[in-house]
């Protein structure tokens, strides 16, 4: 009996066989890395969403206290060290944060330093050379819900949310792209992702504002 020959392998098939390893590969190990950040964002969505009833109870503290008057008003009116004014404040009180607003006025300044779930406030009077801090913590869920936001959390930060969402973009299309080569389950599989967007239009449409 004679074996026919194998037909030759076109380079249409080689393409598609090569994008659906590359996509299974792709798929797998990025979700592997984005396991903890889809954990993360999905349990801060609902602390965010629900952030009256989860919020718990914020600590403020208020202390007073003093600086040097030639820091405060230098010679030949020149503008105060704010860098020195700033870092001797959060040496002195152990503040955290970064200092995200500083004012100077003629008779006070007005010092800001913003964290994730934090907040100091300091203002200085420049004649008694006497300040008033307010610092206040919101507690865990605070914390993570501006780190969800990424509000007050920094360029690094903010960086890194980029990143989590371009590997959880990746995730999404490479799992799309698997889909077209399971042929028993492309078209019902189709559907159910165009349901689901369907369903999400519709309550946005019925019950949003």
């Amino acid at each position: 009996m004679v074996t026919p020959p194998k037909r030759p392998i076109t380079m249409a098939v080689r393409l598609r066989r090569r994008t659906a390893i590359i996509s299974r590969w792709l798929h797998i190990y990025l979700s592997m890395v984005s396991f903890a950040i889809v954990l993360f964002f999905s349990i801060t969505g609902i602390t965010l969403n629900h952030a009256e009833a989860l919020g718990g109870k914020e600590k403020t503290t208020v202390v007073k206290g003093e600086l040097p008057h030639e820091w405060l008003r230098p010679a030949n009116e020149a503008e105060p060290d704010k860098l020195r004014i700033a870092e001797e404040l959060r040496s002195r009180h152990k503040l955290h944060g970064a200092v995200s607003d500083f004012r100077v006025d003629d008779n006070r300044l007005e010092v800001s330093f913003k964290g994730p779930g934090y907040a100091a406030d300091i203002f200085i009077d420049r004649d008694t050379n006497k300040y008033d801090l307010t610092e206040t913590r919101n507690g865990f869920i605070a914390v993570i819900n501006d780190l969800h936001k990424g509000r007050d959390t920094g360029a690094a930060w903010s960086m890194f949310i980029d990143i989590c969402a371009a590997l959880l973009t990746l995730v999404s299309l490479t799992g799309l792209v698997l889909l077209f080569f399971v042929y028993k389950r492309r078209v019902s599989g189709m559907i159910v992702a165009a349901a689901g967007a369907l369903i999400a239009y519709l309550v946005y449409l019925r019950f949003v504002p």
